[in-house]
């Protein structure tokens, strides 16, 4: 099943029969011991490794975190890398790099005594460093008398950098003790970029692919996590 239709059977699930979608995680409770559970709450996107094994031009891997600072309110972020190659029809070029998304979730859904799921609305402050290879790229010509000049020269630019803010909304389904499923959807800006001579960056990680015309774009994940205790409250 393509990823995108197991997101819209995901949101379907938590839109219209949220009791159903998150009523498998309750447990059983005893009655003088019901507060909730503060942690760490540890994961991995899985969609980046799933992408590395089934596309031969990308590799990426990123670790995801939050830690429950008040009964809604949590801090979040995600550490990852990234390596992908962009190909159109006149240009072939990678990209490459590291980057950090810090911000916070709040959790907008009531759970029965015991649930700890989540529905929730996130906000990240993301930074990126990378470095772009231009491949291969030909130049632009109006005259069909001439062949296609392609020039394949590879052009390497290092120490860039770039920044957006990202809307995160999500789902995170305790299937297990302590060990949560979820799915998201980003929407980002981007504030800032450092762009190599002459050329546009057509990839940033952490970012995704860019547009000329816009400063905007989107994402989506799927993740595994679990909570590491530390206290009840």
């Amino acid at each position: 099943m393509k990823p995108k239709h197991i997101f819209l059977l995901l949101i379907s699930f938590a839109v219209f029969h949220p009791s159903a979608l998150f009523s498998q995680a309750e447990q059983p409770l005893d009655s003088l011991d019901f507060r909730e559970k503060y942690g760490l709450r540890l994961g991995i996107d899985l969609t980046k490794p799933v992408r590395t094994l089934l596309e031969e031009d990308y590799q990426g891997f990123e670790i995801k975190a939050d830690y429950r600072l008040y009964e809604d309110y949590y801090l979040a972020g995600e550490l990852g890398n990234e390596q992908n190659v962009f190909i159109a029809e006149n240009i072939t070029a990678s990209a490459k790099g590291s980057y950090i998304k810090l911000g916070a979730n709040y959790n907008a859904y009531e759970n029965w005594r015991g649930m700890q799921n989540l529905i929730y609305v996130g906000i990240r402050y993301g930074f990126t460093t990378f470095s772009t290879e231009l491949q291969e790229f030909g130049i632009y010509t109006t005259n069909s008398y001439f062949e296609p000049d392609l020039r394949l020269e590879p052009m390497e630019f290092n120490n860039l950098t770039a920044s957006w803010v990202e809307l995160q909304l999500g789902i995170k389904v305790e299937v297990l003790n302590n060990v949560y499923l979820g799915t998201h959807v980003q929407l980002k800006r981007r504030v800032t970029q450092t762009q190599p001579g002459n050329f546009d960056n057509l990839y940033i990680p952490g970012f995704n692919r860019t547009y000329d015309d816009s400063t905007y774009g989107v994402g989506y994940g799927y993740s595994i996590s679990y909570l590491i205790p530390f206290y009840r409250n």
